[in-house]
């Protein structure tokens, strides 16, 4: 299966790129293939910006403009119609990390319910997605998370991030728009588990609006997912679930390693793709429960999906199935599905450029830390520049 050539059409997959901006993509990934240069990179934008030096035109004619939408929703519009002129919708993606105040977490749950008032005026957009920590403090996940006892007023600070998640899976349900919640750091992950599985009983009882994430990186996921469907079938609740392989590895290792206690993460890329295989299989094998959205840039997932899917009369725009890669990535993965008719979604981020800079520094380390991943980016602008020559 995995020597079909589905994803090597390269004119579909770039056919909203103009030259300049194949040109663009083409030094960007250059740039991130080179480990050395992205730590370089990363330090002086972060010291530029901090300095306030003028940098942020050359960040939004680069890097920002190639992985983000825009600075905010209306920004965004031109880039969401163009893709959804090829079928492909968009899922808006707030990225604006690391702010830790009760201001920021209501403006943060503000954001998200414009987000899906403006996704319910756009066919375009029928996802949308927020991180837990986006709601409410990292340490207090945690503490939930290890069954220690809340003080009064770490008590109300909870109840508060539940009534944003409320707020924000109420309205989603309401105006029948799907909504993702990211998996994040294992310390913190159980609680969220618990609140998300706690909206997904309240709001999937007839169909599937709240997604939780399975970070399938982590070696004890599959039984997590085994778990959880048990339960949504005894509560008769529908599951929704987007997988990934997953965005801290380093930072988990280190911490296990630090607080010597056995590592969440997966001992090889290997078994990590055959934990995420599974579980695709497993939920695909059970769709009349669970709804899933496959986050992957692995073209060997994929095939295994689109194979699964066959086998099991799946039809290729099935609702409780969907596709989704990160917005200027993985280009030959995302059009060409949606040539052939499956549901594919791109994760767009936006934000103003200062704040997103976190984010897309995250996205060029891991390009330079997954195996193949800019090496096949590459390849294909190449073969595409080619092909563009000859026509």
């Amino acid at each position: 299966m995995s020597q079909e050539n589905t994803f090597d059409n390269t004119a579909v997959a770039f056919a909203l790129k103009s030259d300049s901006e194949l040109e663009r993509a083409y030094f960007l990934f250059k740039m991130i293939s080179k480990q050395p240069l992205v730590r370089i990179g990363a330090a002086a934008t972060n010291f530029a910006l901090k300095v306030n030096l003028p940098v942020e035109g050359l960040i939004r004619a680069t890097v920002f403009d190639h992985f983000c939408g825009g600075v905010n929703e209306s920004d965004c519009e031109p880039v969401i119609d163009k893709m959804y002129s090829k079928g492909v919708s968009s899922v808006l993606d707030f990225s604006v990390e690391g702010k830790e105040t009760e201001t920021y977490f209501e403006a943060a749950k503000d954001k998200i319910i414009r987000i899906i008032q403006f996704a319910k005026e756009k066919e375009a957009i029928p996802i949308v997605v927020f991180k837990p920590t986006g709601f409410g403090r990292f340490a207090l996940y945690q503490k939930k998370g290890e069954g220690r006892a809340f003080s009064e007023k770490e008590q109300e600070e909870w109840n508060r991030i539940v009534e944003r998640f409320d707020a924000v899976c109420k309205l989603a349900k309401e105006k029948e728009i799907e909504v993702l919640i990211d998996a994040e750091e294992s310390w913190m992950q159980d609680a969220a588990d618990e609140l998300v599985e706690d909206m997904m009983r309240k709001y999937n009882t007839d169909g599937t609006i709240v997604y939780n994430t399975l970070q399938t990186y982590r070696w004890d996921r599959f039984e997590f997912l085994r778990a959880s469907h048990e339960r949504a079938k005894a509560e008769g609740f529908s599951l929704g679930l987007k997988i990934v392989r997953g965005a801290y590895m380093e930072k988990e290792r280190e911490r296990a390693e630090e607080k010597d206690y056995k590592s969440p993460i997966c001992d090889s890329k290997v078994i990590t793709d055959e934990n995420f295989n599974a579980c695709l299989k497993y939920i695909l094998s059970h769709l009349d429960d669970i709804s899933i959205f496959i986050g992957t840039h692995n073209e060997e997932s994929t095939y295994i999906a689109l194979k699964m899917m066959k086998e099991l009369n799946i039809v290729k725009n099935d609702s409780r199935v969907w596709f989704g890669q990160l917005y200027g990535m993985s280009d030959h993965i995302s059009f060409n599905l949606s040539k052939l008719g499956y549901n594919v979604a791109k994760y767009l981020p936006f934000g103003p450029v200062k704040d997103v800079m976190p984010y897309l520094i995250r996205r060029a380390e891991e390009n330079t830390s997954v195996a193949g991943q800019t090496g096949r980016e590459l390849a294909l602008l190449k073969k595409e520049r080619a092909r563009r020559k000859l026509v």
